[in-house]
């Protein structure tokens, strides 16, 4: 089993700037392809960024790209996103994800790849 566990989130004013950690725990939490999406109101979730097993690999949407990043610590089984120059659209409840199965050192986007979910942290930018 694995389990993820997000934190870091709270309000912050457009412009500011926060860190979200993702503690895993479980056989292969920290040699898999990890990922970050968020849902808000009203909308389907959407993928924000991903990173390979290793880390060694990322990849952002397009809406994030240049603001946020992701990393890994595997040594504390533990990633990260880094989100810069917040605007109120990134306002969303943040989920991180992880994929138990991976055949290369690559990264995912789609979120139905991923096999375990975290229980969510909400992110709030006030304009």
């Amino acid at each position: 089993q694995v389990q993820l566990v997000e934190s870091g989130g709270g309000l912050v004013q457009a412009g500011g700037s926060l860190r979200l950690s993702c503690a895993t725990s479980g056989r292969t939490s920290s040699s898999s392809p990890m990922g970050w999406f968020r849902q808000a109101p009203g909308k389907e979730r959407e993928f924000v960024a991903a990173i390979s097993r290793s880390g060694g690999s990322t990849g952002y949407a397009d809406s994030v790209k240049g603001r946020f990043a992701i990393s890994r610590d595997n040594a504390k089984n533990t990633v990260y996103l880094q989100m810069n120059s917040l605007k109120p659209d990134d306002t969303a409840v943040y989920y991180c994800a992880v994929r138990l199965e991976s055949y290369s050192d690559g990264y995912y986007t789609r979120a139905n790849l991923y096999d375990y979910w975290g229980q969510g942290t909400q992110v709030t930018v006030s304009s």
